[in-house]
């Protein structure tokens, strides 16, 4: 390892200097269409069948912008409390880049939709208690509406990057694909908590644009990825560092470990009397580690001139109105507002927002079933099942609704939690709803009582032993029987109705 990429231990690092942290935050929208064109969206489709003309480049493609994807633009800006510009235009950022087939990314440059925002963060108590909570306010400078690139694919070689690799691929679905990115102001002030910061900022903001609808946010395939700048100082007083900009970091884990690496790293480089490069690094999510990109252009290199295929953006005052009344309740306010709602403990609502439950949760008990159970099931059973089928809560084949009807087969008496849960795997196998696979498989209790009576009394008749111990006073003898009369009826019986019969019948 070269020695611009030694580290030092990061609270060794920490207390010899400030840290500073700027975080750019890549939103694709969910829209049917691309920014600029009519092509589809589909995420996962075969390589080079989501493109047109104008996503590949082809000459005399003029390009058009999605309505839809403006609409999200401003309600991202009206959420994080910017200003939305009353006129903007598009402009074209020019470098040559194999998945850039145009060689230039139309973009925003000096004219962003949105401006001077903030966004509120709470920053949770560290997992030893050590560190208390506290809110942390992100000042935002700009969300601006660009296309995303197409995707490279290094094929040879041990990295996946071009270096080594025998050949290389262009996917140009992703090109012209809707972004809006999301540009902080150097965020000082949070010391030793940095990570943190980094971290809660990006899981609030990805709350946030989920409650907005305008993108799947799911970070594992692209859809949100935050680059991550990094300088450090002697103190607060000292001017601002040269940065690093760590790329397309793909998970809440890994943004609070590339602020926490780069840390380490910066701090080395400084202490051995060498300069900080000002360059773009990749994060390597298996050994934690950045290496080397390429040296960072600032945006002048960039040849910025305005797009003259667009019309410049005019935002009827009136329409942003209207917007604005769309604005969903913020996340942070809603949880709180439901866990005191709920009878929640802290630890629980975490749990449930870790999970991406809390939609399901919510809609559970809005369709009748109540605040504790409506989390049982899906935070034990359809936990667990996601689990093993290795997808989300929200793509199993089982509704709210369906799991509030189950509950209330619980409540009724029709069901035990037993049967509920084998009635729950013909739901998810697609045999109907609740109420259907109770009767298809014949899982409802047995209510009849005369049948109760006939298969305790059956119980007493082949265990006269057992009966003789509870006549003698050890009533605990009487699982046995209680056991017994379970097993023939298939588990469909009231366990403490049994047991009140075989007492009723041994005694008489």
């Amino acid at each position: 390892m070269s020695a611009v990429d030694q580290t030092i231990p990061y609270d060794e690092a920490i207390a010899q200097f400030d840290p500073v942290l700027g975080l750019e935050v890549h939103v694709e929208l969910s829209t049917a269409t691309k920014m600029f064109s009519g092509a589809p969206t589909e995420f996962g489709a075969e390589p080079n069948t989501q493109v047109d003309p104008v996503s590949l480049g082809l000459p005399g493609a003029l390009p058009v912008l999605n309505a839809k994807a403006l609409e999200s633009a401003i309600r991202i800006g009206l959420a994080l409390n910017c200003s939305i510009a009353s006129y903007c235009r598009f402009a074209r950022k020019n470098y040559f880049y194999p998945d850039m087939p145009k060689n230039f990314q139309t973009s925003q440059y000096d004219e962003p939709i949105a401006h001077d925002g903030f966004l509120d963060v709470e920053v949770p108590a560290s997992e030893d208690g050590t560190k208390p909570a506290f809110t942390y306010r992100v000042d935002i400078e700009r969300a601006h509406m660009e296309e995303d690139t197409g995707k490279s694919l290094h094929v040879g070689g041990s990295t996946g990057r071009i270096h080594g690799a025998e050949y290389s691929l262009v996917d140009y679905n992703r090109a012209g694909i809707p972004l809006i990115e999301i540009v902080t102001r150097p965020l000082t002030g949070a010391g030793d908590r940095v990570p943190d910061v980094a971290r809660a900022y990006v899981a609030t903001l990805r709350d946030l644009l989920r409650a907005l609808d305008v993108s799947d946010v799911k970070m594992e395939q692209g859809s949100l990825r935050c680059d991550v700048n990094l300088s450090l100082r002697p103190t607060p007083q000292d001017p601002l560092g040269t940065r690093s900009e760590t790329k397309n970091v793909n998970s809440l884990r890994s943004v609070e470990r590339a602020v926490r690496y780069e840390v380490g790293r910066h701090a080395a480089v400084l202490l051995s009397g060498a300069k900080v490069v000002q360059e773009t690094r990749h994060w390597h999510e298996d050994t934690g580690l950045t290496t080397s990109g390429r040296e960072k252009s600032d945006a002048e290199d960039y040849r910025y001139f305005p797009e003259p295929d667009l019309v410049p953006i005019e935002p009827d005052p009136a329409w942003v109105e209207s917007l604005r009344a769309t604005l969903p309740e913020p996340p942070a306010e809603r949880r709180r507002r439901l866990t005191t709602e709920w009878g929640f403990s802290e630890p629980e609502m975490r749990d449930v927002l870790n999970a991406g439950a809390l939609d399901l949760v919510e809609a559970t008990v809005a369709a009748g079933a109540s605040p504790a159970t409506a989390r049982k099931w899906w935070m034990g059973e359809l936990a667990r099942r996601a689990n093993v089928e290795g997808t989300d809560l929200s793509a199993l084949p089982v509704t709210p609704a369906q799991v509030a009807e189950l509950q209330g087969l619980v409540d009724a008496g029709t069901l035990t939690d037993r049967l509920a849960r084998e009635a729950l795997e013909g739901v998810l196998a697609g045999e109907g709803s609740p109420t259907e696979v109770v009767a298809s498989r014949n899982l409802a209790m047995v209510s009849d009582e005369s049948a109760l009576i006939a298969a305790v009394d059956a119980a007493v008749a082949a265990n006269p032993d057992v009966a003789d111990k509870i006549r003698a006073g050890k009533v605990q003898a009487a699982g046995a029987l209680i056991g017994a009369v379970m097993k023939d009826m298939r588990g469909k019986a009231d366990a403490a109705r049994v047991r009140e019969l075989v007492l009723e019948r041994v005694g008489s």
